[in-house]
């Protein structure tokens, strides 16, 4: 497998950097391949001055984060959980990088082409909020955000979520824990991104994609209006 794995925070020198080299540990042992991309590192504007961002000229590090992410089968994101959301930082990198005609193509108004499908992505992150008041409460905005309406988009199944937290109230032993649960997500891709039971949630959907023309409505309707019509047109052949 080809892992790309994306530090966000801005400070290397985190708990997010902790996991994030963690995970590359793991990764690497269990023979991975590995690129990093640490975020504090490159230089890009964040902001998206023209009508379009495809219409921006791209800094040589977004070039390479680019050629990066084609080259990846598997995305791991590392970044902490601020006001319910990523940072500013890993949002500039993806209103700059995820650009029409790389990770997605218009076809239509209401259609367009997923340009990264094919691809998964973990995402790691911190957060002083107790994860489950984050995720049943708060309802998970960032997280659902950066799934749903931007990796999702671009078609990369997210494969697994891991929140550490709350960060604020942990101990040494604690935070020790995570490390090793990020090594282990790391040392797991050896397998493949998805789990079993994923991928056997994959297998049948793409089975039943296949039959979804035998379940359409009108399929249905014009099924039963020929059985209808059949004993009709019997009673009249001589």
């Amino acid at each position: 497998m080809r892992c790309l794995l994306i530090l966000a925070h801005p400070r290397r020198d985190s708990l997010c950097g902790a996991l994030f080299d963690a995970c590359a540990d793991g990764a690497r042992q269990a023979g991975v391949e590995c690129r990093e991309l640490i975020l504090s590192e490159i230089r890009f504007d964040p902001d998206v001055h023209e009508v379009s961002p495809e219409q921006q000229p791209l800094e040589p590090d977004l070039v390479r984060a680019q050629r990066d992410i084609h080259w990846a089968e598997h995305l791991v994101f590392v970044y902490p959980t601020w006001w319910g959301t990523f940072p500013a930082l890993l949002k500039g990198f993806l209103d700059r990088v995820m650009t029409p005609g790389f990770a997605f193509r218009h076809v239509a108004p209401d259609k367009w082409d997923k340009l990264l499908a094919g691809r998964t992505a973990d995402l790691i992150t911190t957060m002083d909020t107790p994860p489950l008041i984050y995720r049943f409460v708060y309802r998970a905005p960032g997280r659902r955000a950066l799934v749903r309406a931007t990796l999702g988009y671009c078609g990369l199944r997210t494969a697994r979520i891991e929140a550490f937290g709350s960060v604020v109230a942990s101990s040494a032993a604690q935070r020790s824990r995570w490390l090793d649960q990020s090594r282990a997500i790391g040392s797991r891709l050896i397998h493949g991104a998805l789990s079993p039971a994923q991928r056997r949630r994959q297998r049948l959907f793409a089975w039943l994609a296949a039959l979804r023309l035998q379940f359409y409505p009108m399929t249905w309707i014009a099924y039963t209006v020929g059985a209808l019509a059949a004993p009709a047109r019997a009673n009249r052949c001589p």
